[in-house]
């Protein structure tokens, strides 16, 4: 029996959050501020600060941070590299690196963010209209939609725990959006 490297995107992802997370623990105790969290204030003259609007995706908190955000990834994302393809799923956490990264620097230029949370989120969301055929929306999706959006506004309201429901929420739109604009996952 051999080991398969059977979800590329997903697998890459947890390798180079894991290395950021060691360095960061142990010899380069800057590094996660320095290069993956997002800019803050954002400096538009400054090419690094532009990088950091996607690399804040591959920073952690903790490792308590890390484990949580990357055990949902490696249960989601070969499930779903399997139904839409790598290169898919590589463009939804590009796309939704982006999306989060811009909103958050736009509407909260004071708060830095930094973890995957927005990813888990897109690809809980993309797994929940997996089953999507047009003219159709899942109960699922619907019913994690609302425990879902409805859970981040909640804690938004209730909660002040440094975590960026605003990240969670946007993540899942995203989502949802890809999911839908991709409507069937492949064969």
């Amino acid at each position: 029996m051999k080991i398969r490297y059977n979800a590329p995107v997903s697998l890459t992802f947890t390798f180079i959050s894991a290395v950021v997370l060691v360095l960061s623990i142990t010899v380069m105790p800057s590094l996660t501020a320095l290069w993956f969290s997002t800019p803050s204030p954002f400096r538009t003259n400054a090419l690094g600060d532009y990088l950091k609007l996607f690399s804040y995706i591959f920073g952690s908190a903790s490792v308590q941070h890390y484990m949580g955000n990357f055990t949902m990834i490696l249960l989601l994302g070969p499930i779903l590299e399997m139904a839409y393809g790598s290169g898919f799923i590589l463009l939804s956490v590009v796309i939704t690196a982006a999306v989060t990264g811009l909103l958050n620097v736009l509407l909260f230029p004071g708060t830095v963010l930094l973890g995957a949370s927005g990813i888990v989120f897109m690809m809980i969301i993309l797994a929940s209209i997996t089953n999507f055929n047009k003219g159709e929306i899942p109960l699922t999706f619907i019913l994690v939609m609302i425990v879902y959006l409805g859970g981040q506004v909640w804690d938004a309201l209730a909660k002040q725990d440094n975590i960026s429901q605003f990240a969670h929420i946007a993540g899942g739109l995203v989502g949802s959006g890809l999911g839908f604009f991709r409507a069937r996952p492949r064969a």
